[in-house]
Order: C-alpha cells, then sequence, then structure tokens
C-alpha cells in the first residue's frame, strides 16, 4: 500500500509581512481562515506562529491559545505544532507555550548561520524544551538544517529525551545553511533510515523557490512535505501566492501526479504515533 503524504501547511512564521503578500495571515482570525483554506484543501499539519499586531513576531501564550482553539473548532482533527524557534523569542520564552499541549512542536537541535545571524539552540535551551515537550506530551518535529542535528536527535531519543520515533524533517536552502542539493538530500533520508528505522516517517522543507522542488523530492521519495507562505509567498517568478491553500493544493496536485493519497488527518496522526482528539476517542469522524 502506498503510504499517504501528509502536508504540513506553515501559514506566517516570523518574518514574510503583507508587504511582500498581502494573503501573509498576521491576526489570529486571519490565521484561523487562512488554516481553514488549507485544510480544505488537503493539509493535516499547521505549523503556527503568533505575531503582535504590527506585524512583529511574538511568542505569547495567550495568542497561541487563542489559535490552538480557533483551529480545533474550524478544522476538527487537524495537528496542532506551535513553533518554537528563535525568531520569535528568546530563551525559556521559546517555549512558554508548550503547557497549552498542542500536539507537535518544532525543536531545532543545534545552531548554525542563517541569512545575517546566527541561529542559536544552546544544549541546555535544547534539553528544557525537549523536557518541557515530553512534561506536556507534545511531540517533537526535528528541524533539521545540519546533518549533525539528526545524529543529534539520535543521541536524545536514545537517552530518553524523545519521546517515540523521532519526526525529522530537512530544512533546506536558507541562506548560509544548507542548500539544495540532491545528493545531501539522499543522504539525509539514508542517514535516518539506518539511525531510526526503515519505515521512520521523514519531512522535508524548501525556502523560497526551492519549496516546490523539495516537495517534489520528497513526495516522490516517500517523504512528507511541509509548504505555505512562511517560506514562500510566490507560486513561480512572476506570481505572488494567493494563499496558504493554493501552495496546500500545489503540493496535493504533485501528490497525485506521484500517484500518492494525501493524508487525511486521522492518517497523519496514525503515522506519527499522535493521540487522537478528543472528538475522535469519542467516535465522531476527525
Amino acid at each position: 500500500m502506498t503510504e499517504p503524504c501528509i502536508i504540513c501547511v506553515a501559514i506566517t512564521g516570523s518574518l514574510p509581512t503583507k508587504a511582500n503578500n498581502p494573503a501573509v495571515p498576521v491576526t489570529v482570525s486571519e490565521q484561523i481562515e487562512s488554516t481553514h483554506e488549507a485544510f480544505e484543501a488537503g493539509a493535516s499539519i499547521v505549523h503556527a506562529h503568533v505575531r503582535n499586531d504590527d506585524q512583529t513576531p511574538s511568542s505569547d501564550p495567550d495568542k497561541f491559545a487563542a489559535l490552538k482553539e480557533g483551529v480545533e473548532q474550524h478544522c476538527p482533527g487537524m495537528i496542532v505544532q506551535f513553533s518554537t524557534g528563535g525568531r520569535s523569542g528568546a530563551g525559556l520564552t521559546r517555549g512558554g507555550m508548550l503547557p497549552l499541549r498542542p500536539d507537535m512542536a518544532s525543536l531545532s537541535v543545534g545552531s548554525n548561520n542563517f541569512p545575517n545571524r546566527v541561529y542559536e539552540n544552546p544544549p541546555d535551551l535544547v534539553d528544557w524544551l525537549a523536557a518541557e515537550m515530553l512534561a506536556h506530551d507534545v511531540k517533537p518535529e526535528i528541524e533539521a538544517f545540519d546533518l549533525s542535528h539528526i545524529f543529534k536527535a539520535k543521541d536524545m531519543a536514545d537517552k530518553g529525551q524523545l519521546a517515540g520515533t523521532p519526526y525529522i524533517q530537512f530544512v533546506m536552502g536558507v541562506k548560509n545553511a544548507m542548500p539544495v542539493d540532491r545528493d545531501v538530500f539522499d543522504y539525509y533520508i539514508h542517514t535516518v533510515r539506518r539511525l531510526f528505522g526503515p519505515d521512520t516517517p521523514w519531512c522535508a522543507a524548501g525556502i523560497g523557490v526551492h519549496q516546490i522542488t523539495l516537495n517534489e523530492w520528497a513526495i516522490a521519495a516517500g517523504g512528507h512535505v511541509r509548504t505555505g507562505l512562511e517560506d514562500n509567498v510566490r507560486l513561480d517568478r512572476d506570481r505572488l501566492a494567493p494563499s496558504n491553500g493554493a501552495l496546500v493544493q500545489r503540493a496535493a496536485d504533485i501528490c497525485q501526479r506521484q500517484g500518492r493519497p494525501v493524508a487525511t488527518c486521522a492518517e497523519a496522526r496514525r503515522i506519527l504515533g499522535l493521540r487522537m482528539p478528543a472528538m475522535t476517542e469519542k467516535g465522531q469522524a476527525a
């Protein structure tokens, strides 16, 4: 049986603004509406940041709580993944929303260069974030910007710092970090399968113009994909993406061409070993 493909939509991020693309959702209500459109197009995970009214990044737990509540209401069964990334806050503020018990949260396990700064993820902070995720039953998505991050995830898993089988996302195309290179991509897959087992689920994200390339590579190779306005605000050189839903639909179309079904929320939860939402436990459809 062909494994369904999980589509994650990264709706907002910390950098794109409405000046880059008016479709970037900023307020919580805009984010909920944009997520619902992406959900309807086939996204089963929403990767969420929150913003202040002036579009600057925020780590306000109240904003995360409102976003989570809205997504759960309007997108039944969708997997909610909060970002603990360093652009939205510093130190322990990066995990201040984890007690809200989202299904997942991003976890960067090592530092690397970004376009004009160092993306700092010191070991003590990584350990604390991982401990918070364990304490609140939040599954981490390991964001691997470098090969060493996959090995670090293996070390943490062996030490019991990560529950279950890690879900590792290869991030390629960030300036000064890992470029988009097919041989490296293939070696990442080989490394995950060698360290964690041949059936370990993995995901890939491409930044900017590389988004569609990584979508195509991952879907063809049996992995899962991330798309959305956080990483890329354009459909092509000449057209802005009209919505997150349009980028999700593009990924779903690639799935169709590759002969892979798009994962439902229930299938995505099964693949990732996530708890079912309360509505499912009561026998209602996810």
